[in-house]
């Protein structure tokens, strides 16, 4: 179901996700009130809501729909101001599984092709994990992007492989990579980690406006200093640097220093800022010495890079299918047979915690 004030964006969602055979539009509403109203009727799968609209906002529904139907997936659609990005989050702190950044306007969104196949791409994968997660049947349409084909593969191809051993070496940096899903798992590793020694660097799939917002927000409820890094930042042991929307994150070593360098080289498995730059420029720096965390998210965004981390002896830990949003990302390095542990989200900052002291 879509649910947008606007009837030009109405029309051009149904009629790009109506276009693709593995997606039904069961219906659309022009505000809050009207969704839910209209949930009994078309007992949707996944809700595309628009934040701002009249008569109910989308985050006045958001906890009303969840009301209804709990078990309903929500992806929250909106400009790219910072009230929005606030409320996103806000929004994804209530439940929402994910968001997507809206142009700025009706002709931007109607000639935007990255838009269209980040809309279609999002609303299968959640509803295919959805479905995985209940046993139900999953359909992948002609029109839905390489991305979506390459995640179901992961999510039905075989049985988790764990088989790595954690790796005796000094850990000297914690590396993150997350997308879909990943604002909340962060908080949970975070503020479950607590203070460390050594730096944390992490790269979650969001657009500009958003990483900075998610910076603050980690930072508030975490006690963790976290920051959106900026090119030449010096990496400090205890604090977080969290890649820019926008932007790769690399760390290179100048006159015996770690520091931050951002590019806009060409997105990665389709997403910049990508993981695996991230992971790759801290093979060549740190070698065996890099724990590196693969939570929920879309696509199999870092699983090269993961294999060469764990080949040059780094450690590498996944959450589990049962707790990721989409267990695309995590699902990829599991398969693999890259993971030393594949763990439920509240069980992974207790797990690095010992691996940092040395228990594990």
């Amino acid at each position: 179901m879509i649910v947008d004030d606007s009837a030009v964006i109405r029309g051009l969602m149904s009629k790009w996700l109506g276009e693709d055979p593995a997606i039904e539009v069961v219906g659309t509403a022009g505000n809050g009130e009207m969704a839910l109203l209209s949930m009994l009727r078309y007992d949707p799968e996944v809700i595309i809501l628009d934040i701002e609209m009249p008569v109910m906002d989308g985050l006045t529904a958001l906890p009303k729909i969840f009301q209804i139907n709990p078990k309903v997936k929500v992806v929250m659609a909106s400009t790219l101001t910072k009230r929005n990005a606030e409320v996103s989050m806000k929004a994804l702190s209530l439940g929402a599984s994910d968001y997507i950044a809206k142009p700025d306007n009706n002709r931007e969104v109607a000639s935007s092709q990255s838009f269209q196949e980040e809309l279609i791409s999002k609303v299968v994968s959640i509803a295919a994990a959805s479905r995985l997660r209940n046993n139900g049947e999953v359909y992948i349409g002609e029109k839905s992007s390489l991305i979506d084909k390459q995640f179901t593969s992961i999510m039905k191809t075989g049985k988790v492989i764990d088989k790595r051993r954690f790796s005796g070496k000094k850990t000297s940096i914690l590396a993150i990579g997350s997308s879909t899903g990943g604002p909340q798992a962060l908080l949970v590793v975070l503020k479950d980690l607590g203070l460390v020694n050594v730096p944390i660097v992490i790269t979650q799939h969001m657009p500009p406006t958003f990483t900075k917002i998610l910076a603050k927000n980690l930072s508030q409820s975490t006690g963790l200093d976290c920051k959106e890094a900026e090119d030449g930042d010096i990496l400090e042991n205890g604090k977080a640097y969290l890649a820019p929307g926008g932007y790769h994150m690399k760390i290179v070593e100048k006159n015996g220093q770690k520091i931050v360098a951002l590019n806009q080289d060409p997105a990665e498995n389709f997403c910049r800022p990508s993981v695996e730059p991230m992971f790759r420029s801290l093979i060549d720096i740190y070698g065996s010495e890099v724990f590196a965390i693969m939570l929920t998210g879309m696509g199999h965004d870092g699983l090269e890079a993961s294999g060469k981390l764990v080949e040059a002896g780094g450690t590498l830990i996944a959450q589990d299918e049962e707790t990721s949003v989409v267990w695309g990302m995590p699902g990829a390095v599991s398969r693999a047979g890259l993971c030393s542990g594949i763990y439920p989200l509240n069980q992974i900052g207790s797990k690095v915690k010992e691996k940092l002291v040395g228990r594990t």
